[in-house]
């Protein structure tokens, strides 16, 4: 079966300014694209705990576009600017799984926009 791209209604998801969908289904399998905490093309302010929850949130919004939850996520990749943030994103990132973790990279990357953090996900829709 081919990948598919859909937002909440079933039609194809459209990115305003980039080429790229939110989210892609493929099999059992929804892959999302990286999400960083920007408004208006500007990084939020507050530091890594609000970027970190403000891109948590968003992924948490994409996936339930999928009937999905951050408990099925199967894998994340992580992308910060400044590994010294690393406990303060783990703190606010651990808050949104009741229960294991998923498996999860942790990469120090120049993130777009000079952002402190971008995260994608790999989520498993499994028995749903």
């Amino acid at each position: 079966m081919p990948a598919q791209s859909q937002d909440d209604r079933g039609r194809k998801a459209v990115n305003p300014g980039a080429n790229y969908s939110e989210a892609i289904e493929a099999g059992d399998f929804v892959f999302l694209s990286g999400k960083i905490a920007a408004v208006r093309g500007r990084i939020i302010p507050g530091g890594i705990e609000a970027e970190t929850k403000m891109v948590m949130d968003n992924l948490q919004s994409a996936l339930a576009k999928s009937d999905l939850t951050m408990d099925d996520v199967v894998k994340a990749t992580v992308f910060l600017n400044d590994l010294d943030d690393f406990g303060a994103m783990n703190e606010v990132y651990r808050s949104y799984y009741t229960g294991d973790p998923p498996a999860r990279s942790t990469i120090q990357s120049g993130v777009v926009l000079n952002a402190g953090i971008e995260i994608d996900l790999i989520a498993y829709r499994g028995g749903k």
